[in-house]
């Protein structure tokens, strides 16, 4: 069951390669933007962009939360997958996997090419890289929160980004900390462990937190 939710939701996503092209582009563009904006001053940039690479992929990943359960949520589908006798938490699981492999994989993937225009070096880059992979998780996993809650209702993505916001701030910092710190030539250590430690608590409560709200908005 859960190899096939995951495998289902990948093939929507391919048929609907425009949301998913528009998540990365968005993320290309607001990265690129600030090289230009901010000068050639090589300092500058590697100061501030572990902060622009990191607000930039949690910006990104909160367009795509809509997508999570509101069109199942729309054609019947996901009241149906409540219905079975499958365990509830393994279906919300398979279904922030899959959303985490079509939004924030493609993210991590060209994450390194847009931080060679900030004059990174290639441990940072590897770091920024190892940070991405243990945060995005957390960002598609806390906004499944907010995506579940506000299922069904107006301005639906303007009321996720109040929910999940505030909750994502811990990654934000842990993130960026760890990227700053590999550019101070600091050890990034410690806020990889925390991304870490978040995670595994993400992994636990999340889905459960997400089950229970699907239940409310379906009923």
């Amino acid at each position: 069951m859960f190899g096939w939710l995951v495998w289902r939701d990948l093939i929507l996503a391919w048929r609907r390669r425009a949301d998913v092209l528009a998540t990365v582009f968005f993320f290309v563009i607001v990265v690129s933007l600030f090289p230009l904006g901010i000068g050639p001053e090589r300092e500058t940039l590697r100061t501030i962009a572990p902060g622009v690479v990191w607000v930039a992929a949690l910006l990104a990943s909160m367009l795509s939360l809509g997508r999570i359960f509101g069109n199942d949520y729309q054609d019947g589908t996901l009241e149906q997958l409540l219905l079975t006798p499958q365990s509830t938490y393994l279906i919300v699981l398979g279904k922030i996997l899959a959303h985490w492999l079509v939004s924030e994989v493609p993210l991590v993937i060209i994450a390194p090419l847009l931080g060679l225009q900030f004059g990174l070096s290639q441990n940072s880059l590897a770091i920024m890289v190892l940070s991405l992979l243990l945060g995005t998780p957390v960002l598609s996993l806390i906004g499944s929160i907010g995506a579940a809650l506000t299922l069904g209702l107006r301005a639906a993505n303007v009321l996720i980004a109040l929910l999940v916001l505030p909750l994502y701030i811990p990654v934000l910092i842990f993130g960026t900390g760890a990227v700053q710190a590999s550019v101070g030539g600091t050890s990034p250590q410690p806020y990889l462990l925390l991304l870490g430690a978040t995670l595994v608590l993400s992994l636990v409560f999340a889905p459960w937190a997400t089950s229970a709200a699907l239940r409310i908005s379906v009923e």
